[in-house]
């Protein structure tokens, strides 16, 4: 089973992840492994393209019949009881791509013991966590820093997270500090390339974080040189 938006804007860019999908699936079926079920998040429908409704309203998405499902049908129909599954510690967990910076792209499996032991464990002593804090990662879900410390090291250690879409310069260069003072973050981490075109705006609600932490500490110590 797949479970896919229909697709996402990138700037102008209109990426049409269905279809995306619909390419791998019959690659798939070429080889003999057939996905029996696709399930499609509406997702541009509920967004405004840079070109405005209109544009969205004429993006088309291909549905296979008897394979590919809208969320939106599907997911009310579904009971509201859903059992853990108990495997094993050595087990996959999930299998996330490396970014191909230095060649191809690898294929990682993370099993689930070791995996969610160590994002539980270095979410809450890392971050010194306490159960009155309220902490944003900014990093995108689809790679290892957002699955590790947007998903599971929070929900590992009941935390109380925010989870935000998008840049943090639309609609106006406040964007993640208006965030932060929305919903009363006091533990920020984030990216030395945001950090960077942060660091020429207003800093008032960056004196009232209690942590402040970003991806790679060399930067920050060449930031405090100068």
């Amino acid at each position: 089973m797949i479970i896919t938006a229909d697709g996402v804007w990138r700037g102008e860019k209109l990426l049409s992840l269905k279809s995306i999908c619909d390419q791998a699936m019959n690659k798939c079926a070429q080889k003999g492994h057939n996905v029996r079920t696709c399930i499609v998040v509406s997702h541009l429908g509920r967004v405004t393209s840079p070109f405005g409704e209109q544009q969205n309203r004429n993006n088309k998405i291909p549905m296979q019949e008897n394979r590919d499902i809208w969320w939106h049908e599907v997911v009310p129909k579904a009971s509201i009881n859903c059992y853990p599954e108990w495997v094993q510690a050595e087990d996959p967990l999930f299998m996330l791509y490396t970014s191909g910076s230095t060649g191809k792209p690898k294929g990682v499996v993370h099993t689930t013991a070791g995996y969610l032991l160590y994002a539980a464990t270095t979410f809450k002593y890392v971050f010194d966590y306490k159960p009155n804090d309220v902490y944003w990662c900014t990093a995108d879900i689809g790679w290892i820093t957002g699955h590790t410390y947007v998903v599971y090291g929070p929900l590992a250690n009941a935390a109380t997270s925010v989870l935000y879409e998008g840049t943090p310069f639309y609609p106006n260069n406040d964007r993640f500090w208006l965030v932060v003072r929305k919903y009363k973050v006091n533990q920020f981490y984030t990216a030395p390339t945001a950090i960077r075109a942060l660091m020429k705006f207003e800093d008032e609600l960056v004196k009232r974080l209690s942590h402040f932490l970003e991806y790679n500490p060399p930067f920050w110590m060449s930031q405090g040189k100068k």
